[in-house]
């Protein structure tokens, strides 16, 4: 039975994923955050089909995270520690062991020389079937090579993709090629979730939590019948007042557009960190939160 079973170690390059979460839950139509146990299962699945193997074998031995991370006051300023704490949850609750550098000075770098010396290390002491690398990166180049020395087998899950960001200009996320050729596996997981092909594969679509559209659009089916939606107190993040967009940051940390045809007042007055209370609604094009019934609590004038 040692003989037969795949060992999985899975290691996140956390900054890499959160961007890639992002994507998918801002810019991509599938409007939802991507599920960590939807995607291990994934993992499984893959591995089985690229060993040629039964899935029961394929088993995740260990699982780790790694990002730098802002203090806990800075995050509290900015209204991104009950995120953090909502995602540590998941990350908690999926087995994934978390490793955090301090957001600042070489703590970037810092964090992908830990990356890259766990996962071998991990990899020597446990003799993983296959290492998944969940980056981008070919910084981590050497890493494959070094696994490589040690028999153990390598998944890369990629993604490619691009997109206008808040400020107008593209954003582009694409896997670094060298890093694709040294690998032993490479899954572009932007392709296989965009093939039409596998549209209704529940592997496919249990890599992400149900759409926010349905749930919010069932939640807010409930609430209208019982009670008058209940405010949220949110900061201005980014605007283009000249253009009439605003984007207020949640207290869970997610992003919230504003149209200054909601605020009760001049939309132009509004200034970074300012504080506003709002109501969540729906937008009518395509049923993505947008931000209602706008109204200034706090003025933020110290810049």
């Amino acid at each position: 039975m040692e003989d037969k079973l795949t060992r999985i170690g899975i290691f996140y390059d956390g900054n890499y994923f959160y961007n890639v979460s992002n994507y998918y839950y801002f810019n991509h139509s599938r409007r939802a955050r991507i599920s960590i146990e939807g995607l291990h299962r994934f993992i499984r699945w893959q591995v089985a089909e690229s060993e040629g193997t039964d899935e029961r074998y394929c088993q995740v031995v260990d699982a780790h995270y790694f990002r730098g991370r802002l203090s806990a006051s800075e995050a509290q300023d900015r209204q991104l520690l009950y995120g953090e704490r909502v995602f540590d949850d998941v990350l908690m609750r999926a087995g994934v062991t978390t490793h955090y550098l301090p957001l600042s000075g070489l703590g970037g770098k810092r964090i992908d020389v830990w990356f890259a010396l766990e996962a071998f290390e991990l990899a020597m002491h446990k003799r993983y079937t296959v290492s998944v690398l969940v980056t981008g990166d070919g910084d981590y180049v050497p890493l494959v090579r070094k696994l490589n020395t040690l028999g153990t087998r390598v998944m890369l899950l990629g993604w490619d993709f691009a997109y206008i960001g808040q400020d107008g200009k593209e954003r582009t996320t694409r896997t670094s090629q060298e890093l694709i050729e040294e690998v032993t596996y490479p899954i572009q997981m932007s392709g296989i979730i965009d093939d039409r092909a596998h549209r209704n594969d529940l592997i496919i679509n249990n890599l992400f939590f149900i759409p926010r559209q349905e749930q919010i659009s069932a939640r807010t089916e409930v609430d209208t019948k019982t009670s008058v939606p209940e405010p949220e107190q949110g900061r201005v993040r980014w605007f283009d007042t000249e253009k009439g967009y605003v984007f207020l940051l949640r207290p869970n940390g997610d992003d919230l557009f504003l149209h200054h045809s909601a605020f009760d007042g001049d939309a132009s007055v509004l200034k970074q960190d300012d504080e506003v209370e709002y109501v969540i609604g729906l937008r009518d094009d395509d049923g993505r939160p947008i931000a209602r019934n706008v109204r200034l609590l706090k003025e933020n004038r110290t810049g």
